[in-house]
């Protein structure tokens, strides 16, 4: 298909060329319904501006955007995206630059979010985030020629420029871990099936059971603390010995759950948590975790993303191997 012009916009809108170039670059001259009905219009063909007399003609916002398709509650209970936003906060700071968060309830707000972005030019590049497999956001963001870092394993990035943390080395530490406390009978709390990282994870967890002579089993949900606490209550029907949890609020409101029930932890089940965070030291007992450096994350994410901006090549960075750290939550199957 050949590229949508402003001239075919301004025809369509019965507008002159002139009011749409005002309009798409969102300056005066034009009014406010006649700039609505160019950039819905622009946005029905899929308009994007042309890289290379963008760049000649345009100055950078000095922005990076960030968009999250989380429910606002799960966002403000969730420590991991305090601390990730911090980290790129603190790289944007050195560069005076800012960052345009937008929430959002789904994949198909994220994505005309990009294409409002790029018509408004509001933001130099983006962070994207919760790969999945497939994902549908790179294809857009390639047509778009939107700069752009994703978080998430290099099997999920289609060669695009990703950081990410090695999640198959962290859960098959974490099974080696309970097996080697005499653990058989292992459940997991798990992310949502859709996310990447969590099928990585499934993918990871499945094959060290096999590999360990584990009796398992999965158990996703939207993260949340409400859906960690339920299928806890699940999961323990099966009576398993040890529970994995693939974030650390599921994992603090599970143990609540146990402890309610009046089972002891670490007597009666080992519980470990992943994404490490002060939750998990100030629960009574501590819990086991995977650690990684979470708002070190957020900043390596940044840094690239600049490199991008740069003219760096593609490349996968992989930032760290999550770390487990053994508390009180661990112990030795009687």
């Amino acid at each position: 298909m050949s590229r949508v012009t402003i001239k075919e916009i301004a025809r369509r809108c019965g507008v002159s060329q002139g009011a749409v170039s005002y309009a798409l670059n969102n300056r005066p001259g034009v009014s406010a319904a006649t700039r609505a009905r160019v950039l819905r219009v622009a946005a029905e063909l899929e308009w994007v501006p042309n890289t290379a007399a963008r760049q000649l003609s345009a100055a950078r916002s000095e922005t990076f955007g960030l968009v999250l398709a989380r429910t606002p509650q799960t966002l403000a209970e969730e420590p991991y995206f305090m601390g990730f936003v911090g980290g790129v906060e603190s790289v944007l700071a050195e560069h005076s630059y800012a960052l345009a968060l937008q929430v959002v309830a789904d994949l198909g707000a994220e994505l005309a979010t990009y294409r409002k972005w790029v018509a408004e030019r509001r933001v130099d590049g983006v962070i994207v985030v919760d790969l999945r497999v497939g994902d549908p956001r790179i294809p857009v963001l390639r047509k778009l020629g939107l700069p752009a870092v994703l978080v998430g394993d290099p099997a999920l990035a289609d060669g695009m420029p990703c950081v990410w943390t090695d999640s198959t080395a962290a859960m098959t530490a974490a099974l080696d871990h309970v097996a080697s406390l005499g653990h058989k009978v292992i459940a997991r709390i798990a992310g949502p099936p859709e996310f990447g990282d969590v099928w990585i994870r499934d993918q990871a967890f499945d094959a060290a059971v096999r590999r360990l002579g584990l009796t398992a089993v999965t158990r996703h949900t939207d993260y949340s603390a409400a859906a960690g606490a339920a299928a806890t209550r699940e999961v323990l029907a099966g009576h398993p010995t040890a529970i994995v949890y693939d974030n650390d609020l599921m994992a603090v409101a599970g143990l609540a759950v146990v402890q309610a029930l009046e089972l002891r932890i670490p007597d009666d089940l080992t519980l470990v948590a992943w994404d490490d965070s002060t939750l998990c030291r100030i629960t009574h007992p501590t819990l086991t975790a995977l650690s990684h450096n979470v708002v070190g994350y957020g900043a390596e994410v940044t840094r690239r993303l600049f490199d991008v901006l740069a003219g760096a090549q593609p490349q996968a960075h992989l930032y760290s191997t999550p770390l487990l750290i053994i508390r009180e939550s661990s112990a030795r199957r009687p």
